[in-house]
């Protein structure tokens, strides 16, 4: 059945001709076969209609609520470097003693870090649309130069699925007949490539920057309203460390998982790891502006 459906897919035409051997008759008899018995199954089930019904719709609202994973990739990495490197800056002023040095040192920071993040991520999804647009174009010569090399290509990538020769000489000839289907065929299985989205630098920019903006504000929240400077620094260090461990769980569980002992668990130690690496940068940084400031005293 695999390798029909493998005929089907890429031998579209073949469906039609149900009467040129017995073997497709086989298939189609069998087809209507199960129609039918789905139909009267069906109508002598009516509930089963209502729970088919409500299974495709909840399955199509989780697809509908589906988040693009590189935009959840991004906003982690983001909010990953927002939230330890300004909060390890700020702490590493708070050791001067002016609350408006660690206010304006972090907005400096944030404004700079942002903008650099947001401009790496434009120009890294640039280079992937660029290295795409290589790789098909590189392609398109392959298949014009060398038929030869392309059909021992397409052997290569069915061979060790089991596939026997005459299916695979079909399927090349097929795929030979279009450039642009070898073309699609070549790029998926062969360099496994998908074209990226055209909007995906700028959306990969606004991620990281809004992502490191706002892991970065939240550390200096406390610096606004508390007018000791140590005081809003025990603060920041409170408030980071309940942000650090709940942002490190979720991290954790929106790859891992929410449900299962196992996945909270990892979750827990995410959030612990994330604190670990917040307070060992907070600490080297407090640690480095005093050992500057007694080395000029």
């Amino acid at each position: 059945m695999a390798l029909l459906f493998l005929k089907q897919k890429i031998f579209p035409d073949t469906g039609k001709k149900t009467k040129s051997n017995g073997y497709d008759d086989d298939y189609s008899n069998q087809d209507v076969e199960a129609q039918r018995s789905y139909s009267t199954f069906g109508a002598s089930c009516p509930s089963s209609d209502v729970d088919s019904e409500s299974t495709v719709a909840s399955s199509t609202s989780s697809t509908r609520q589906r988040v693009d994973p590189r935009i959840v990739s991004d906003a982690i990495l983001g909010l990953s470097d927002g939230l330890t490197v300004p909060f390890a800056l700020s702490a590493g002023l708070s050791a001067l003693g002016n609350t408006k040095v660690v206010v304006l040192g972090g907005l400096a920071e944030l404004a700079a870090g942002a903008l650099s993040m947001g401009l790496g991520g434009y120009v890294g999804a640039k280079s992937e649309a660029e290295s795409y647009e290589t790789t098909v174009r590189e392609t398109k010569d392959l298949i014009e130069t060398s038929p030869a090399e392309t059909s021992a290509i397409v052997r290569e990538t069915f061979i060790h699925h089991g596939i026997p020769e005459d299916v695979i000489a079909q399927i090349n000839a097929s795929l030979h007949a279009s450039h642009d289907r070898l073309l699609e065929f070549l790029i998926t299985f062969y360099h496994k490539e998908a074209e990226p989205d055209c909007n995906q630098a700028w959306i990969s920019a606004i991620t990281l920057a809004l992502g490191y903006f706002v892991g970065g504000f939240i550390p200096l929240i406390p610096y606004f309203i508390v007018d000791k400077v140590i005081a809003a620094l025990y603060w920041s260090i409170g408030v980071m460390a309940v942000t650090l461990l709940v942002f490190g769980y979720i991290k954790t569980c929106i790859v891992r998982g929410w449900s299962g002992r196992e996945n909270i668990m990892a979750g827990i130690s995410g959030g612990i790891q994330m604190c670990f690496v917040g307070g060992v940068a907070a600490g080297a940084a407090i640690g480095l502006v005093r050992l500057i400031g007694t080395g000029d005293a």
